[in-house]
């Protein structure tokens, strides 16, 4: 079980991050009757948590694979040129094609998921990113996402939870220049009220609702979820790289089975060529006892084990980009 350590937390502020989690545009009123405070408390405490900087962030989880883009990662090892890596930042941050991107400590400095057309659109984008900063970039590898499992954050309640998956399928959803818009204001803002979001985009409430439910039924928009500052709790997020000795149908499904037990995963991700889990823990210690124990359950499975502690976690930057110039 994982300990928070940093900012103290109770009882009603952990289950309280959990559904919000679940669902960040919950109404205070059903959030109250959920954790058995009152609206007004309800408001308090959200407000304290954002003051305090646990939550950072309202988010819309946008599924780059139900809008017609296909998703990749590059994984990169970096020179020791803080200049330059902050140029590299910035510029990743100002891509209309940045899906994910973490700033990491371990076997890798950087890794990033881009959404393209297609392989020739990725290849270029690609090559741009290596022939502009080919100064501090000393090793890259490139992989193609398959699909996700994105799990509740259970290691604030500890009670186990199915996923949500995405990825996946690729589809070519019309995506006209009001989803875009709508898009554009909530990903970022998700308790953005539907009154607000009706009049940012000159629109109706009755019209926004029913784009915004179009958009969750073709599962552009998977769920609306928080950012949370893990290191104000004093807890840290790794990310485990698996390459696989052998992976059967029913392999996976023995991993999947496990690692759905574990109350610290946070995401299981399958790439063509490799699987990563994503854990948040207390300490490098429980992580280490995590996966040895992994490891020694999947012996036949598991090839090797990299491991990277991730700095940063920053979602849809490039969506940000994107969808501002669509709408």
């Amino acid at each position: 079980m994982v300990k928070i350590s940093g900012i103290k937390l109770d009882k009603a502020d952990l289950k309280l991050l959990g559904e919000l989690d679940k669902n960040c545009r919950i109404p205070s009123t059903k959030l109250a009757k959920k954790i058995g405070k009152s609206r007004q408390a309800v408001d308090y405490r959200i407000n304290q948590l954002q003051s305090s900087g646990v939550i950072t962030s309202f988010n819309a989880a946008i599924n780059p694979h139900r809008m017609g883009y296909k998703a990749y990662k590059m994984y990169l090892k970096l020179k020791n040129i803080p200049q330059e890596k902050e140029k590299l930042l910035k510029y990743l941050r100002n891509s209309p094609r940045m899906y994910w991107m973490g700033v990491c400590s371990g076997s890798w400095d950087l890794i990033l998921s881009f959404f393209a057309k297609n392989d020739y659109e990725f290849y270029s984008i690609k090559n741009d990113l290596l022939s502009e900063f080919n100064s501090i970039i000393v090793e890259s590898e490139i992989g193609v996402l398959v699909d996700v499992r994105q799990y509740p954050k259970m290691y604030f309640t500890n009670q186990l939870e199915q996923p949500t998956m995405f990825a996946g399928e690729i589809v070519e959803n019309k995506i006209d220049t009001l989803d875009s818009s709508i898009l554009a204001a909530i990903v970022n803002n998700a308790r953005i009220s539907i009154v607000e979001l009706a009049v940012k985009n000159k629109s109706t409430v009755a019209i926004v609702q029913n784009r915004l439910r179009r958009l969750q039924e073709i599962w552009a928009i998977i769920q609306f979820r928080i950012g949370v500052d893990l290191s104000r709790l004093g807890l840290e997020l790794y990310k485990t790289i698996i390459q696989t000795e052998r992976y059967t149908k029913e392999d996976e499904k023995k991993l999947f089975s496990y690692v759905s037990r574990l109350p610290n995963v946070q995401y299981f991700i399958r790439n063509l060529s490799q699987i990563e889990i994503e854990l948040v823990v207390s300490n490098y210690q429980e992580y280490y006892e995590i996966v040895e124990n992994l490891k020694k359950e999947f012996p036949d499975v598991i090839k090797t084990v990299d491991t990277v502690l991730m700095i940063t976690d920053e979602w849809t930057p490039g969506f940000r980009n994107l969808l501002k110039e669509k709408a």
